[in-house]
């Protein structure tokens, strides 16, 4: 009779993963929200999971598994603390792991990582950097890759790429920080077509940060400036008397891009638009409806246009379509955002539980798909 043990089946370990939030941008606090959000609806059961933040100075740090200290108390926001464990990213393809350093101890390894979710708001971020650190260690992350990030970051050559595929967008003017700097008043007159009211946005910046409602012309130097500080680009828009509507697009596991429900942004008090302090701060000021009350055709036209975006900037994972719904019933599509607002409050999720699709599922099924996924060109 032997007595041989048998052989053992081996046991598969759970896939890690490294939610990485915070960073150098003006989003910061949004971003640290969103991993709070994502930390608590990741099933631990399924993956392992290891929170990295980053600081405000650039500092990669192992952050704690806590997701309540992320959370916003009122006007009190959150932030990466800096002091923590310093994180060594994975730059060879042949080595995943991530590295902590500790003052005056040997670097520890942490174990090999299998998945990035980058939940990174504005730039440094989202425009594309961390993708392009990602894919140099080829480590697979959720969201869209390089060209998509970095184009969808910039509002102005999204608009040059979306209404280069016959995509309708609204009269737009670009004032460059060589322009502002060496002859602001022909800068000025440039945006003159565009009539009143306009926008004044940073180019490439998010959570409505930065931006003004502009109805005088001259407010316009000063929403300029105002713009400049977060970023040397601007973008002016012209006002667009309408709804303001939002379409969350996601892929299926085979990569096919799928329309949610629409969502409707109303501003009730207090604000002259849908700004950072609407959004985040005074919730109760802003009424957040899905599915949108519109007609089927207009739902239809909508999601088209949604899908089309998503595909035109060669987007990957998720985006969020935002448009505006005319008072002439025509569809303009105002910006994609490649990396969304993503707490369980947020937009796209609330759309996309509204298309049954909800907050844990939502998390695991961009997880699979960023697994799924070959990194380098596709």
């Amino acid at each position: 009779m032997s007595t041989d043990t048998p052989p053992q089946p081996e046991t598969r370990r759970k896939p890690r993963v490294a939610v990485v939030f915070g960073g150098r941008s003006s989003e910061h606090a949004v971003s640290c929200m969103t991993a709070a959000g994502v930390l608590r609806a990741l099933d631990r059961d399924r993956y392992d999971v290891v929170p990295v933040g980053i600081a405000t100075d650039g500092r990669w740090v192992l952050a704690a598994d806590d997701p309540a200290a992320l959370e916003a108390h009122g006007r009190d926001l959150p932030s990466v603390d800096g002091d923590g464990p310093g994180v060594l990213v994975p730059t060879s393809t042949s080595d995943r792991s991530l590295v902590t350093l500790r003052a005056g101890e040997v670097p520890t390894t942490l174990g090999e990582v299998d998945v990035v979710f980058p939940l990174l708001h504005g730039p440094f971020g989202e425009d594309g950097t961390i993708q392009g650190l990602l894919e140099l260690g080829d480590v697979p992350y959720v969201g869209s890759g390089v060209l998509a990030s970095a184009a969808g970051m910039d509002k102005h050559y999204m608009k040059v790429l979306l209404a280069g595929h016959g995509l309708p967008v609204g009269p737009y003017a670009v004032v460059t920080d060589r322009q502002w700097r060496t002859d602001p008043d022909a800068a000025l007159a440039t945006l003159e077509p565009l009539g009143l009211p306009v926008f004044v946005k940073p180019a490439r910046a998010g959570s409505s940060i930065g931006i003004s409602r502009v109805d005088d012309a001259a407010d316009l130097r000063a929403a300029i400036e105002q713009a400049r500080r977060h970023d040397p680009k601007v973008v002016v828009e012209a006002g667009i008397s309408g709804r303001e509507l939002e379409c969350g697009v996601l892929q299926d596991l085979d990569g096919t891009p799928r329309a949610s429900e629409l969502g409707e942004i109303e501003v009730v008090a207090g604000h002259a638009f849908y700004d950072f302090e609407a959004k985040y701060v005074a919730e109760s000021d802003v009424r957040l409806s899905t599915p949108a009350d519109v007609p089927p055709f207009v739902r239809e036209r909508v999601q088209e246009l949604a899908v089309r975006a998503f595909e035109v900037m060669g987007c990957e994972g998720l985006a969020r379509v935002d448009v505006f719904l005319t008072d002439d019933g025509e569809v303009v599509v105002n910006e994609i955002n490649t990396m969304p607002g993503f707490t369980p409050h947020s937009m796209y999720p609330r759309m996309w539980a509204a298309s049954g699709v909800d907050y844990p599922a939502l998390v695991d099924r961009l997880l699979q798909l960023a697994l799924r996924r070959p990194t380098g060109l596709r």
